[in-house]
């Protein structure tokens, strides 16, 4: 039996994983350097208390039983796809198929260790919700939140994140009454953050900045973070008691120490079926892809998940010697609900239309559902919903 080598325990690894296991026709193996599946998306609501790190996570062990494919919690260092071989720290391992899906590494700005990132490590989440803490025992502060781009590829940027971290500590705040003795500021380097949702979309985010007084502050290049200070390009500051920032993605440091072709800002270069450049046996979905296509398209879970089944797919029928495959490239679009705290609203673009729908109350409570969901469907304890 082959023997297919998964790189990676998010959205993309373990969605290859358990297409690939439902097959049975291949020996399927997950390396991941933690034992959960982190649920990135629901991960905005532990800073304000609606979710414990716990609810978050889902133990690949748990997915491991329903699916029963070989797991290893270890470090890769390093990929000689030429060997057909991947070396960790504790383990090296000879594959037929390989497929990488370890996500990418942060932009590495300067004083950035001065900031929290909600997209970072998991248990970062926690620190931003001990800090958000510690200004409301206060009862007063500065509070500011923003993302980055990668001008080396534009869709590394990870905005959504960011706005409804913001809108849920507006409300958070407000629902303790102490909202009018905070500043909150939005922050971004581009002229128009959140413009790649739909001129709609972006024209709603004004509103709400305007509606919930929150701050901007947009247009001006990022030079330094310092301890309570955001500098400018045109030696401008903002001060703040907590900044919050989500840097864009880049390449992975693993990829230094491999032989696979690299986008200049660091991503694997595939073609649209996930398949590596110059490869016959190399997959790479998720962040770490150089994805292409159109100037708006970001890398979000659900273009992730849809790699990854196409991969498994993919090799699936390579082994039975067929022509047939599926691609990415016709299925992207934006498509999230993005949170506020007590509503929401339902973004989505793709190349022929861009919309946001809003849903005071219920939305909030669709996103919790979904959270729950996608537990669930991992795990086998639900049915997978088509496009969903």
């Amino acid at each position: 039996m082959k023997k297919v080598l998964i790189l990676g325990g998010g959205f993309a690894g373990i969605q290859s994983a358990i297409e690939l296991q439902k097959s049975k026709k291949l020996e399927v193996t997950l390396i991941s350097d933690r034992d959960y599946l982190y649920i990135y998306p629901i991960s905005i609501w532990i800073p304000v208390h609606k979710k414990e790190f716990d609810d978050v996570k889902v133990s690949l062990y748990e997915i491991q039983k329903k699916y029963p494919f070989k797991l290893i919690i270890d470090n890769v260092t390093e990929i000689q796809s030429a060997q057909n071989k991947v070396i960790c720290n504790n383990h090296t391992i000879i594959y037929d198929y390989l497929i990488v899906a370890f996500g990418a590494d942060k932009m590495q700005h300067k004083g950035l260790e001065n900031t929290l990132s909600i997209c970072g490590k998991p248990e970062v989440s926690i620190a931003i919700r001990n800090k958000l803490d510690e200004l409301i025992t206060l009862g007063t502060g500065k509070i500011a939140i923003g993302f980055g781009g990668n001008p080396k590829d534009k869709s590394a940027v990870r905005g959504g994140p960011a706005f409804e971290l913001i809108f849920n500590i507006h409300n958070m705040l407000k629902n303790k009454k102490i909202r009018d003795n905070f500043e909150l500021t939005f922050f971004a380097p581009m002229e128009e953050p959140g413009a790649r949702m739909g001129k709609n979309s972006l024209e709603m985010l004004d509103k709400m900045f305007d509606k919930f007084k929150i701050k901007k502050r947009f247009g001006k290049k990022i030079v330094e973070f310092q301890k309570n200070n955001v500098v400018f390009e045109d030696n401008t500051n903002l001060e703040a008691d907590f900044i919050m920032f989500i840097a864009a993605a880049s390449g992975h440091s693993v990829l230094k120490k491999s032989d696979l072709p690299l986008t200049e800002a660091g991503f694997i270069k595939i073609d649209d079926f996930g398949l590596v450049e110059n490869s016959k046996n190399v997959y790479a979905i998720g962040d770490i892809a150089a994805i292409q296509g159109y100037d708006w398209v970001a890398k979000q879970g659900h273009i992730a998940e849809l790699m990854g089944r196409n991969a498994a797919y993919n090799i699936l029928e390579t082994e039975k010697n067929s022509e047939k495959r599926k691609g990415y490239n016709q299925h992207l679009n934006i498509l999230c609900v993005m949170d506020t705290g007590n509503g929401a609203a339902f973004v989505f673009r793709n190349n022929k239309k861009a919309f946001i729908i809003p849903m005071p109350i219920v939305g909030h409570w669709l996103k919790k559902g979904w959270g729950h969901y996608s537990k669930l469907t991992k795990i086998g304890r639900f049915p997978r919903l088509p496009g969903v």
